[in-house]
């Protein structure tokens, strides 16, 4: 959202009405009225014709006609469903939203989009839409946040190997290019439904062809946690991505490159739960680098034998220690023991960087035959270098994330296949 008025001629029509009129069997509200029971709670007529001028004045959308203001309808009753079932339960676990966390979240959401929340509240104004509408969305977000952490928070628990995996996955892409991407999750609700989420997904498609806004779709019709952040992921190597994703990232650069830098945007993809949409809008070659901190222990040829190997092997099989490496030296006759500090694994022979390439830090490449003797190095540290690298806490909080993510989508299911949800037609 800008601090220009967002208002499209064709959705002035939408504005006037003076109540939801929409052409079309189904999608036909000829009386101001209740659009939806959840639970016993009503979604009135005019909750729902806001929720539609958010999303069209938002997302920017241009050449409104019949078929998609059904499907803006469909969202926007869609949405609000959502937020009755997550309110209902804010409000059995008497959590309540002070207005000043409301606020904090405006100002978040204007900071994102370079404006002021007096700019973001007269674009409302403007469009016809009343501010309640943004902040109860608002609300319920961060209800639903506050429930979906106190529920499975403390019950999630990132271990030590997790948190390796995701290292060492991050080292195998050290070297890789790295997209900066937004992302859209269209999720398939129940069995069979594959069609018709195929068929939002399609309808969106068409709004970012006509010129709509990325970020504000993702926000207001993706059903991934990083909707919040109007779909923005951030920069990821292709070892990050899920495998279906990371399949048409290079297809993706090509696009990227041929556009002169102006984006891609990737057709819908079948992912586990549903379906992606992807917009790459930067790319840049692999910026991060490996680094070992390395103590080597050498038996010249002069003072190898199959004694001296013997031990040697021995020594290393408990993976000692860097501290103890000097010791182990001492006690093998002629061996040299030399501290080669960082070393970062593109300056290494191809040999000596296969061997390091499985270890973590206290571990060693056993034995090596090399022109100089035989040789062992003990692996002191091991580290990702360069701009943007996450820490071990910043990789606990992504997979923290992410778990958070599939367990909120699981509830919310839960909610609407446990809830009494009536539709008025």
């Amino acid at each position: 959202m800008t601090a220009k008025n967002l208002v499209f001629a064709l959705f002035a029509a939408l504005t006037v009405l003076p109540a939801m009129v929409l052409a079309g069997g189904a999608h036909a509200q000829t009386t101001e009225g209740v659009a939806a029971l959840v639970n016993d709670e009503p979604i009135t007529t005019v909750d729902v014709r806001n929720r539609m001028r958010l999303i069209i004045s938002t997302s920017r959308m241009s050449q409104i006609d019949e078929q998609t203001l059904a499907r803006v309808q469909d969202e926007a009753l869609r949405g609000l469903v959502d937020e009755h079932l997550q309110m209902q339960a804010a409000r059995e676990y008497e959590i309540e939203i002070e207005d000043a966390e409301i606020n904090n979240a405006l100002l978040d959401l204007a900071s994102r989009n370079n404006a002021t929340i007096d700019e973001i509240l007269a674009d409302l104004q403007n469009s016809g839409i009343d501010a309640s509408t943004l902040r109860s969305q608002i609300e319920a977000e961060i209800a639903w946040q506050i429930l979906v952490n106190g529920r499975y928070g403390s019950r999630i628990r990132i271990s030590e190997q997790q948190i390796e995996l995701a290292l060492d996955r991050l080292v195998a892409s050290a070297s890789q290019p790295q997209f900066y991407i937004y992302e859209m999750f269209f999720e398939v609700r129940r069995p069979g439904q594959e069609q018709a989420t195929l068929q939002r997904v399609i309808a969106v498609m068409n709004q970012l062809q006509q010129g709509a806004s990325f970020p504000e779709l993702a926000r207001q019709f993706s059903d991934a946690s990083s909707a919040a952040a109007n779909g923005e992921i951030g920069w990821v190597a292709l070892s990050e991505l899920q495998p279906e994703v990371a399949a048409i990232m290079p297809q993706m650069r090509r696009q990227f490159e041929q556009s002169g830098g102006r984006g891609a945007l990737s057709n819908p993809v079948q992912v586990p739960g549903g379906f992606m949409v992807i917009a790459l809008v930067s790319v840049r070659d692999g910026t991060t680098s490996l680094q070992y901190d390395l103590v080597q222990i050498t038996v010249p040829q002069s003072a190898a034998s199959d004694d001296t190997r013997n031990r040697l092997e021995r020594a290393l099989r408990d993976n000692p220690q860097c501290e103890a490496s000097e010791a182990i030296a001492e006690r093998i006759d002629g061996a040299i023991h030399t501290p080669l500090g960082s070393i970062g694994a593109d300056a290494m022979r191809d040999e000596i960087r296969q061997a390091l390439e499985p270890l973590d830090a206290g571990e060693n490449t056993g034995v090596i035959d090399t022109p100089a003797g035989l040789t062992a190095l003990i692996v002191c540290d091991r580290a990702i270098t360069g701009p943007g690298v996450p820490s071990r806490d910043d990789v606990e909080s992504q997979l923290r994330g992410q778990q958070l993510s599939l367990l909120s989508r699981r509830w919310l299911r839960d909610l609407r296949r446990d809830a009494t949800i009536e539709i008025r037609e």
